[in-house]
């Protein structure tokens, strides 16, 4: 999140300086999936290249199996095509990509460092802060020297995960459920793994056994390095290598050779910061939303935080943005927050259903009888699991509804779907995505600043809202598209989409009031 953030600033022309407590180096990938909305994001930020051409094995089969082993019955499995296959949804320019953590964080590095206003520093712990009415005093130790420093700066943000310092020093609590599971991360080297089984490849693997599920095996980089996950319960404890090694071997069904590279146990959870910040410091990503990984919502949701806050921190650093501006960051993301988190545990609970009622012995014997044992189960669960492999409306179809800088306009809101997602300019929404001409999307007019659509053949005046803008000092373009197709989606001749590109206001005409407007959108209304 961090890095994403930097990166951010840095295209908007904001100064600022990333402090990381380790080398940033990973060991340990703890995500491996971009969504489209993030993907939206690294195409506005240019980009897109480098998240393809990461690491990733492209042409790697994306299917997701259940099984009672590699080498035992294979009871469902869900078909997708490997990333170079995959086509982006109808509703987006971009698709999601297959990208870990340790492939993902160096493309988002360059891209900060391409800017020199930006600085990241290594090895630099945080521990302290003071935030006074005109900026915040952070207190920084060099990890290698020793070295104490205060940095001054106009605003932090902490995106430094789950046991945030900056959390802390700002005594901001945490909701929901402090332990979901106790899981055992394994991430092991084996070339040829797919050569030692008889399923067919794929991305992801649940292992059910009589106990229910206990582990799941992913394909880190579609090569030789592999996940393996010893799901656990509420039990605290510590496995040996030696139990570790046995369970891999059990999940693949045979034993063979292969390299551990690391091992890490870890507290599955799903928590909501209380609060997401004060005036001058705010907190984004696991710092602000602790989340089970069964859907791959934890990381997009602070990539999305770190684009809401993007904006808002240059309009305020510009003398642009009103007092309101900032405190609507928490508005806006801490229900994003918890609808993301809460769906997680959601596709958890789905996954580890077998263990709840246990599965028929027959299952795991040979036979007609058990075949059409295995049948049944596993089209149940199957159908089950779709929920999490299909989550379009959970990428796309948040809404900032009750945000004070979005002004309504007294439409009802959609359903929150989870695996539809139906475009809408309504405020609050993602504004939709249409091919214009060849290779450029609606989205690609927006980021820079606000962006005033006027659509059909002849678009109404548009003179006020821009007169407007200008008196305030809000950066202000004008798109018009006279698109048939636009049109219809965007339902609305005049559409306000502000440099996140979410819809802030739609109507047919301009508003008598265009200054009140304004001051709306840019966090400068009336309390």
């Amino acid at each position: 999140m961090g890095l994403g953030l930097a990166g951010d600033l840095g295209w908007r022309g904001i100064e600022c300086l990333l402090a990381e407590k380790g080398d940033g180096a990973v060991f340990q990938p703890k995500m491996d999936f971009v969504g489209v909305r993030t993907m939206e994001s690294c195409r506005r930020w240019g980009i897109v290249g480098q998240v393809e051409e990461a690491g990733y094995n492209r042409d790697y089969p994306q299917d997701c199996a259940w099984v009672t082993g590699l080498n035992g019955y294979e009871l469902g499995r869900e078909r997708f095509p490997s990333p170079r296959e995959e086509a982006p949804p109808v509703q987006s320019p971009q698709k999601r990509e297959r990208c870990p953590q340790d492939f993902f964080d160096p493309v988002l590095a360059r891209f900060a460092r391409s800017f020199p206003h930006v600085t990241l520093r290594y090895d630099t712990e945080l521990v302290g802060l003071e935030e006074r009415a005109d900026g915040v005093s952070a207190k920084v130790v060099d990890q290698r020297t020793g070295s104490r420093e205060t940095i001054e700066a106009a605003y932090v943000v902490g995106c430094d995960g789950g046991a945030s310092t900056v959390r802390q020093q700002l005594d901001i609590g945490m909701s929901g459920s402090p332990v979901l599971t106790y899981t055992t991360n394994v991430v092991f080297r084996r070339e040829g793994l797919e050569r030692l089984h008889d399923k067919a490849p794929g991305y992801r693997f649940i292992f059910i056994g009589p106990e229910g599920t206990w582990a799941t095996l992913v394909a880190i980089n579609g090569g030789d390095r592999w996940r393996f996950s010893l799901v656990g319960d509420e039990t605290r404890r510590t496995y040996s290598e030696d139990e570790i090694r046995k369970a891999i071997v059990r999940a693949v069904g045979r034993d063979f050779d292969f390299d551990i590279l690391s091992v890490m146990p870890w507290v599955r959870r799903q928590l909501v910061a209380d609060r997401y910040g004060t005036q001058r410091v705010f907190i984004a990503g696991d710092a602000a939303h602790l989340t089970s990984p069964t859907g791959g919502f934890g990381m997009n949701t602070g990539i999305q935080d770190s684009v809401d806050l993007g904006w808002k921190l240059e309009a305020c650093l510009r003398a642009w943005g009103g007092t309101q501006l900032l405190a609507s960051y928490e508005t806006e993301r801490r229900p994003v927050g918890i609808r993301n988190v809460t769906e997680a545990t959601g596709n958890l609970k789905r996954m580890l259903a077998p263990r709840a009622r246990h599965p028929a012995a027959e299952i795991f014997q040979p036979g007609p009888e058990a075949d059409r044992a295995r049948l049944a189960f596993g089209r149940d669960y199957t159908q089950m699991m779709r929920r999490e492999w299909y989550t379009l409306g959970i990428h796309l179809g948040y809404s900032y509804e009750g945000s004070p800088i979005i002004v309504p306009d007294g439409t009802s809101a959609l359903p929150d779907e989870v695996s539809t997602y139906a475009q809408t300019s309504r405020p609050g929404a993602r504004a939709p995505h249409l091919w214009l001409s060849e290779g450029k999307s609606t989205l690609d007019l927006y980021g820079r600043g606000f962006v005033l659509l006027r659509l059909g053949a002849k678009p109404p005046a548009a003179d006020r809202i821009l007169e407007a803008a200008r008196r305030r000092g809000v950066p202000l373009s004008v798109a018009d598209i006279d698109h048939e197709e636009a049109a219809g989606v965007y339902e609305r001749r005049l559409v306000l989409v502000r440099p996140d590109g979410h819809s802030a206001w739609r109507g047919d005409s301009q508003p008598q009031d265009a200054l009140g407007l304004i001051d709306t959108v840019r966090g400068a209304g009336a309390k």
